[in-house]
């Protein structure tokens, strides 16, 4: 009995001082994240943003421009492409006198105007390729090796095209161009604004154009004038002349080369 009971009271303070261990192990650990906690900690410098990438990098290199601003320039001539060519080119004047020679055949749709167009647009490379070269020459090579800028360039290349031009225009088409605009009498075919130069050359191809046209309808004309004076003195008179003077018409235009003889002169016109 005397050594059980020792043994009975030592085990409650043996707890308690397990309990009291662990209450002072609480107490210093939610003391230490306290601590942590009351200490903030300095934030990280705030980094400058980074400059935002362009889609098209227009930077020059050196004294030459960049491929990406040779790219834009070539796709906006490619835009303009189809007015310049109507405008400062031989294209509208030979695609005039090929539609009105159909005409003039008595055929409607044949040859269609895409075939009419694509041989005009040849032709037209075929005429103007002394002036692209000299363009070539005095503008686009100097801009790419970095010798001009393009404000220069532009100006160079209108030497060329402007020569062309002026050669073609009649002094009647550029005096009614400038009156209307109000402008004074140029001093020289130098001087000539090109707002006024382009119509007054595109009045001027036209002209030249129904010229040709007006010559070409002449014989054929004449065929379908004989073919119905015969039906009419043969009672024929219900019959359309063209579906006989057709075959007549063709017959003649191809024993004479006509497509030949019309191209030969449009181009010995330039």
């Amino acid at each position: 009995m005397s050594t059980t009971a020792p043994a009975a009271r030592r085990l409650p303070a043996t707890i308690v001082r397990l309990l009291a261990g662990l209450g002072l192990a609480i107490v210093l650990v939610l003391a230490g994240a306290a601590t942590a906690h009351a200490a903030p900690i300095a934030p990280d410098e705030p980094t400058p943003p980074a400059e935002p990438a362009l889609g098209v990098d227009i930077e020059v290199a050196g004294d030459t421009p960049s491929t990406s601003l040779i790219v834009l320039l070539a796709l906006t001539l490619l835009s303009v492409a189809p007015s310049l060519l109507l405008m400062m080119t031989s294209f509208t004047k030979i695609f005039v006198v090929l539609a009105l020679t159909r005409n003039a055949l008595g055929l409607q749709g044949v040859p269609p105007n895409q075939v009419l167009a694509g041989l005009a647009l040849f032709l037209s490379i075929f005429i103007m390729s002394p002036v692209i070269g000299d363009v070539n020459t005095v503008a686009v090579t100097p801009y790419l090796d970095g010798a001009t800028d393009f404000a220069g360039a532009l100006e160079a290349a209108q030497g060329p095209l402007r020569e062309f031009m002026v050669g073609l225009t009649r002094e009647e088409d550029l005096a009614l161009l400038t009156r209307a605009a109000g402008l004074p009498n140029p001093e020289s075919p130098e001087t000539v604004p090109m707002q006024t130069l382009i119509p007054a050359f595109m009045l001027s191809e036209l002209r030249a154009a129904f010229i040709i046209g007006f010559v070409v309808f002449v014989p054929f004309l004449v065929i379908d004038l004989v073919v119905a004076s015969a039906l009419m003195s043969m009672g024929m008179m219900m019959l359309p002349p063209s579906m006989i003077s057709l075959p007549f018409k063709i017959l003649l235009f191809v024993l004479v080369d006509g497509w030949g003889l019309i191209i030969t002169q449009l181009v010995g016109s330039y």
